[in-house]
């Protein structure tokens, strides 16, 4: 699964050094604002906006940018029309690569991506290339405890529609589900008493592979550089 790569941990530390910087906060605010514009700005009736809310809370985001960015999604504010799009393509070492991008402008969007990639030694493919060996799943990410082992969470977690569990060498747990019951696999994991750090729904593939340690580093460098382009929203990868 997606959530025991390295890449996870990666991406996810990123985001936080990102956050302090302030440079996460455009593309939260982007994904606020498409949230909010398809499925409105209650975050009572929208999931989705309700997941970006608390990824707004988690980088320290100021509660006016989060509320312009929902009414410019209701029309309430005059704001950008974004567009989300997704293509595929291969990284270093052959790794398989999803990227979904938002963007106002899709011409300036492809070009700084077919830029990327050739200069980085990268490929993009057709649309299928390798969506195949991705699925969209629920994926929460919690500070474990002595006390909580992968068998007692498991226990704790047998109602509910949970794919896998894992937990890493620092005792972090990973917990795959069915994205729709995201919201009541966190609660659960919550009441279970761990600290829920992340909470949001991936494409996680089943076809991973490992690379060698100079590759990569240069595949996690590559990943890294593509995650800063100011209209990539997410990147996913099946680099184990």
């Amino acid at each position: 699964m997606s959530g025991h790569s390295k890449w996870a941990t990666i991406k996810h530390k990123k985001a936080k050094e990102d956050a302090k910087r302030g440079q996460v906060f455009t593309k939260i605010i982007k994904e606020i604002t498409v949230a909010a514009k398809q499925g409105g700005g209650d975050p009572n009736g929208n999931p989705r906006l309700r997941t970006l809310l608390e990824k707004a809370k988690e980088a320290n985001m100021p509660a006016d940018n989060v509320t312009r960015a929902i009414k410019k999604g209701t029309g309430e504010l005059p704001g950008v029309a974004y567009e989300s799009y997704t293509y595929e393509g291969y990284g270093p070492g052959k790794i398989a690569l999803i990227v979904e991008v938002l963007t106002d402008n899709k011409n300036r969007a492809i070009a700084d991506l077919r830029h990327f990639f050739s200069r980085h030694g990268g490929i993009l493919a057709e649309g299928g290339a390798v969506n195949w060996m991705f699925e969209r799943m629920g994926v929460i990410e919690a500070n474990g405890n002595k006390q909580i082992t992968e068998d007692k969470l498991l226990e704790k977690l047998l109602d509910y529609d949970v794919k896998d569990i894992y937990q890493d060498d620092d005792g972090i747990f990973t917990i795959t589900c069915n994205p729709r019951a995201l919201d009541e696999v966190k609660k659960a994991v919550e009441e279970a008493g761990l600290k829920v750090t992340s909470a949001e729904t991936e494409l996680v593939s089943s076809h991973q592979v490992k690379l060698t340690d100079g590759d990569e580093q240069k595949a996690y460098d590559f990943l890294s550089a593509l995650q800063d382009l100011d209209d990539v929203q997410n990147v996913y990868t099946n680099l184990g």
